[in-house]
């Protein structure tokens, strides 16, 4: 029995063999160099190539992201550039309807409405101009 295991051919990293591939799924082994990733991990040992499973889906996945991307794509914006789009956008919404909420009834509280326009304005001012500071130049 001892001389059946000197003689045992020691390949553990080898691919499988075309019928063991074919039994498993496809992203049980790399699709660059067809070695069996082990289990558990996140790339190819011999090649280094990401699991296809893994690079497919992202690890959050928000609804209308897609959607948001495809907006900052089509304007030629980077995602901090579009971040910074957006929050300016927000505070401009925000701005106009400060004086929907808050109702003057008298001239100090009139001042104080104009203030926070003002302030609110302000923001998106600065929040457009460092989204144009990180528009990527093409």
């Amino acid at each position: 029995m001892s001389e059946v295991a000197n003689h045992v051919n020691h390949e553990f990293w080898r691919p499988p063999s075309p019928e063991a591939a074919l039994r498993h799924e496809r992203s049980k082994t790399c699709d660059g160099c067809g070695t069996e990733f082990i289990v558990g991990s996140r790339f190819c040992h011999a090649c280094g190539a990401g699991r296809p499973e893994l690079a497919a889906t992202p690890a959050i996945q928000v609804p209308g992201v897609a959607e948001v991307r495809a907006f900052g794509k089509r304007f030629g914006l980077t995602t901090p550039a579009l971040a910074a789009f957006l929050f300016g956008v927000l505070c401009m919404v925000v701005a106009l309807s400060v004086g929907i909420v808050f109702t003057a009834r008298t001239a100090l509280d009139w001042q104080a409405i104009q203030l926070w326009r003002i302030e609110w304005l302000l923001v998106a001012i600065a929040s457009f101009g460092a989204g144009l500071l990180l528009k990527k130049t093409a």
